[in-house]
């Protein structure tokens, strides 16, 4: 029996609401949230992103980057990934990556009928 779109919706609406539930998803809420809440971390982050986005916006006007702004930027980026909530969101975004990924490559088994990712296809290739 064909499935029409509103069914879908509907599942991956209460798909939704699991994978909410789900505790990958509250340790990243909570280590966004304590990195949001720590002002050293916080100026580290942004300080690293403007500094990302002037690099970006020099080399787009084609100056290029200085070995001076390298090292800057590589010491920033030392001392981000030593920062432990830094480092706490990290893992909490991989874990919560890993979940998303693992939901998607179920849905993709299904829609794919059970052939793996690399097995010849007669029509066009589904990614999500």
């Amino acid at each position: 029996m064909p499935v029409d779109t509103k069914q879908i919706l509907e599942a991956a609406d209460k798909l939704g609401q699991l994978v909410a539930q789900h505790p990958a998803v509250e340790k990243h809420r909570q280590a966004q949230r304590s990195l949001a809440e720590d002002p050293e971390a916080s100026r580290l982050m942004a300080d690293f992103n403007r500094q990302l986005m002037t690099l970006a916006r020099q080399e787009e006007s084609g100056i290029p980057v200085t070995d001076a702004q390298r090292h800057q930027i590589e010491a920033l980026q030392s001392r981000l990934a030593s920062h432990l909530k830094v480092k706490a969101l990290n893992i909490a975004q991989m874990e919560f990556v890993d979940l998303l990924r693992r939901v998607s490559d179920s849905i993709r088994r299904h829609v794919n009928n059970g052939r793996s990712e690399g097995a010849a296809s007669s029509g066009p290739r589904v990614v999500l």
